[in-house]
């Protein structure tokens, strides 16, 4: 069984650095066996959470990519219907009864598993991420319910297949639109927000231990402020590590000292135009003298 203490070293050892709530959640969903949902704006880490759990454990990671007209047959299963036409065809001069080639082409060597039914079928319990679950149909939770309720699929043709282990369950949403009340109570539940500047600060040094740690410090410091302003996309995480990426790359050991070069290399942080216009070179200049 985990405890937060533990999630939280295991997560740190992969560059993961969570908040003692979000750890917590983490060591309830082991101990529970339940699904854990994590809301939160795009960019804050909340797909990286099942890839980091997945590297800290040395699980498989499974992941359900969901979108508008999602069905079972993408997430579930479906029948290699090809190979049926075909070994009906080699079984036409055999000398077996209907029943008998039924069950022969509704066999599970026809069977195509899709995520969810191949995270149920994993010999130790992989990582199952079921990201953007917003992003999917209503009628595509009920496929899920299923699954996740009693971690069993039924097949009409095959019957019903339980789960070999409990998965790790994480579904992220980004709010988008309302997700059902029976998908909410099934899971347990977490808000993921940006970090604070320590902690956001400690990320950075996680994935770039050898950065200059003024140029850290400056870079978290001018990210942090730009999720102030009203932007149309606000810089998440992946954002702030690709920026400093770039600033090592370049040489940057101070933002303020960069002029017009500055700007550009927002390239890494500003993904609109709209947002682009917004923070003109003047005005990224005073931000980076003000953090300085």
């Amino acid at each position: 069984m985990l405890d937060r203490e533990h999630v939280e070293d295991l997560l740190a050892k992969v560059g993961y650095i969570a908040d003692p709530q979000l750890a917590m959640a983490i060591a309830m969903m082991d101990r529970l066996e339940r699904p854990l949902l994590l809301e939160g704006d795009a960019g804050v880490g909340k797909t990286q959470v099942a890839i980091s759990l997945a590297e800290s454990l040395g699980r498989k990671l499974i992941r359900l990519q969901c979108y508008e007209g999602l069905d079972f047959s993408n997430a579930i299963y479906e029948w290699n219907y090809q190979r049926q036409i075909l070994a009906i065809k080699i079984l036409e001069n055999d000398d077996l009864d209907a029943a008998q080639k039924e069950s022969h082409i509704f066999s599970e060597d026809f069977l195509l598993k899709r995520p969810l039914l191949q995270a149920i079928l994993e010999d130790e319990p992989p990582v199952l991420l079921i990201d953007e679950v917003d992003r999917a149909d209503e009628e595509f939770e009920a496929y899920l319910l299923e699954v996740l309720s009693g971690y069993q699929i039924s097949i009409p043709e095959f019957g019903t297949i339980k789960a070999k282990t409990i998965p790790y369950v994480v579904l992220t949403s980004n709010g988008t639109r309302e997700l059902s009340d029976a998908l909410r109570r099934r899971c347990l539940y977490n808000f993921v927000d940006y970090p604070n500047e320590e902690a956001e600060l400690r990320i950075l040094k996680a994935h770039y231990p050898d950065i200059d740690k003024v140029l850290a410090g400056q870079v978290v410091r001018f990210i942090q402020a730009l999720r102030h302003e009203d932007l149309f996309k606000k810089p998440g995480i992946a954002e702030t590590l690709d920026w400093a990426a770039a600033l090592i790359g370049l040489n940057v050991t101070r933002i303020e000292s960069q002029g017009k070069s500055l700007h550009q290399s927002l390239m890494c942080v500003l993904k609109t135009r709209s947002d682009r216009d917004a923070i003109g070179p003047e005005y990224a200049q005073m931000i980076a003298e003000k953090v300085a």
